[in-house]
C-alpha cells in the first residue's frame, strides 16, 4: 500500500513555500500599493461610464482605448436596458472630466458612434465593496463555526471529533491564503485587481474545499471501527487511497470546463476562473495533503513534540 501519510513532512514544506511567497508577495504589495491585494474601483472607488454605442462594439475594442490612456484594468461589462438596447458599463479608477471626454471621442472614433444623450460619466463610491467585505468574512466565520458544530456532531462517535473540525477549518484556510498569494501575485505581475467576484470565487473555494476534506473524513470513520487493531496511521491511509479516486474526478470534471473558459472565455471572467481555478487545485490538494496529515501529526501528539524541542533549545542555549 503506497504510504501517502508517511510523507506528511514533505506536504507541510510544499504549503509552507507556497503560502510563504504569497505573504512575501503581499508585503510587497502593501508596501508598493497600500494593501496586500491590489484593489478594484469596487473597493477604492473611481467613475463608471455607462456607454451606448450606435452601432457594434466588443469589450477588446473598449479596453484597448482605456488601456491607451493608462486604465490597464477596467471592468468592463455588457448590459441591457428594459427595452432591450445594450449598453456597456466600464468602471475604472478615478478620471478627471476633461479625460473623460478625450476618452470618449476616442471611443466614438475607434470603437462606433456614441448616443452622447444616452452615455453618462459618473463616480463610484467604495462603500459597497466595504459592505461586501464585511458580509464576505462574516460569511467566512460564520461557515467556519458551522463546519466545526456539523463536524464535531456528525463525528461523535469518534475520539476526538472536535480534532477532525479544526484540521477541516485549517485546510479551509490554507486555501484561502493559497487564492490570496496567487491573486496578490498576479496583481504585482499583471495588474489584476481584487473586485467584487473574487470574493465570490473565494467564498465557492471554500465550499469545494470543505467538501473534499468531509469526504476523506467520513471514510476514516467509517474505517476506525472496521480496522480495530491497525495503527490510526495505517488507518487514514488506506482511506486517503479508498477517496482519492472520487476527489480527483469530482475536481478534474470542473478544473477542465474552467481551463476551457480561461482559453476561450471574455476578458471580465477570467480573473475570477483563475482564481476558482487555483483555489480547486489548492482544495484538493489542501484536503489530502494538509487536513488529514495534520489530524495524524495531532493524533500521535507530534505537535507537542515539536514545541518541547523548541523548548528543549532555548533552555539549553
Amino acid at each position: 500500500m503506497f504510504d501517502i501519510v508517511g510523507k506528511r513532512r514533505w506536504y507541510f514544506l510544499i504549503s509552507a513555500c507556497v503560502i510563504g511567497l504569497g505573504i512575501a508577495a503581499m508585503i510587497y504589495s502593501t508596501v508598493r500599493f497600500g494593501t496586500p491585494v491590489r484593489l478594484s474601483v469596487d473597493f477604492a472607488g473611481g467613475s463608471r461610464f455607462l456607454l451606448k454605442f450606435e452601432g457594434p462594439a466588443t469589450e477588446d475594442a473598449i479596453r484597448r482605448v482605456f488601456a491607451k490612456h493608462g486604465f490597464s484594468n477596467p471592468i468592463v461589462n455588457r448590459l441591457e436596458d428594459s427595452q432591450g438596447n445594450v449598453l456597456w458599463q466600464v468602471r475604472t479608477k478615478a478620471i478627471r472630466p476633461e479625460e473623460a471626454e478625450v476618452i470618449i471621442d476616442e471611443l466614438a472614433e475607434k470603437v462606433a458612434p456614441l448616443d452622447r444623450g444616452q452615455s453618462t460619466l459618473d463616480s463610484v463610491s467604495p462603500a459597497i465593496g466595504e459592505e461586501v467585505t464585511r458580509a464576505a468574512t462574516l460569511a467566512v466565520a460564520t461557515a467556519s463555526v458551522v463546519i466545526l458544530g456539523f463536524i464535531v456532531v456528525a463525528f461523535r462517535r469518534v475520539p476526538k471529533a472536535f480534532r477532525y473540525g479544526t484540521c477541516a477549518i485549517a485546510s479551509l484556510i490554507h486555501d484561502i491564503l493559497v487564492a490570496l498569494s496567487f491573486f496578490s501575485i498576479m496583481g504585482i505581475l499583471r495588474g489584476w485587481e481584487v473586485d467584487a467576484l473574487f470574493l465570490t470565487a473565494i467564498l465557492t473555494v471554500i465550499g469545494f474545499s470543505v467538501q473534499d476534506t468531509i469526504v476523506v473524513f467520513d471514510r476514516i470513520r467509517e474505517n476506525i471501527p472496521k480496522r480495530r487493531g491497525e495503527p490510526f496511521e495505517m488507518i487514514v491511509n488506506r482511506s486517503i487511497l479508498e477517496t482519492i479516486h472520487r476527489s480527483l474526478a469530482t475536481q478534474l470534471n470542473a478544473m477542465f470546463v474552467m481551463i476551457a473558459i480561461l482559453l476561450f472565455g471574455g476578458g471580465t471572467v477570467k480573473q475570477f476562473v483563475a482564481t476558482m481555478l487555483v483555489g480547486m487545485l489548492s482544495g484538493t490538494y489542501s484536503s489530502i495533503f494538509t487536513a488529514v496529515p495534520l489530524l495524524v501529526v495531532w493524533e500521535k501528539g507530534e505537535i507537542g513534540q515539536i514545541f518541547q524541542r523548541l523548548r528543549g533549545r532555548r533552555a539549553t542555549a
